[in-house]
């Protein structure tokens, strides 16, 4: 794996140090930025909303940039950068849902699957310590179009103007491929959960 050199960079040896905390600190301003954001959606200042969301989703952007160019990845990190973009999307389904402008099946929908996924991690890390779940094809598309009909939702409201038909079709999407990432989830952990206990009765 690629290590900061300082010929590499153009930043000093304790400078590309640093870096290595730069990442991290970008997750918890992300999750930081989550209360307000709870604020703002109560008050209905949809614009200001957008505004906290998308410059969450630009904090996410670069730790996961920093953390890759300085080589900058910690196990912290591993478990902080998900962690938030969880609580981000949940706080935001849950609470357009509770003001009646996400539909309140699919904030289930999206909730549960996230419930799914973390209680299955967790019984996995608990049972096999060293059970890791990769982020499937179909999960990144799944967070990508979450963020989007979020997006939509809160341009719509905030600039008054109508993509119904747009939005309800986004909020197919997400919760269809919110089932199906569910599912791979499910299957991919249990087959691997299978195989690792045969592993241990064999020893």
């Amino acid at each position: 794996m690629y290590r900061i050199k300082a010929s590499d960079n153009p930043f000093s040896a304790e400078k590309a140090q640093f870096m290595i905390y730069i990442p991290n600190l970008l997750t918890l301003a992300r999750i930081g930025l989550v209360p307000w954001l709870v604020v703002l959606l109560q008050n209905q200042q949809y614009g200001w909303s957008l505004c906290v969301f998308v410059v969450a989703g630009i904090t996410d952007g670069l730790d996961g940039y920093i953390a890759k160019r300085y080589n900058a990845q910690t196990y912290l990190g591993s478990i902080l950068d998900p962690l938030a973009d969880k609580v981000l999307l949940v706080t935001s389904y849950v609470m357009l849902s509770v003001l009646e402008v996400v539909p309140f099946w699919l904030m289930v929908v999206v909730v549960f699957r996230d419930i799914v996924i973390v209680g299955g991690n967790l019984l996995l890390i608990l049972f096999f310590s060293s059970m890791k779940m990769r982020p499937l094809a179909i999960s990144k598309l799944n967070t990508c179009l979450q963020i989007f009909y979020i997006v939509m939702v809160l341009a719509t409201l905030s600039w008054q103007v109508e993509y119904d038909s747009l939005i309800h079709l986004l909020g197919l999407c997400v919760a269809l491929t919110s089932v199906l990432s569910g599912l791979a989830y499910v299957y991919i952990g249990s087959k691997e959960a299978t195989n690792m206990s045969e592993q241990e009765n064999m020893k």
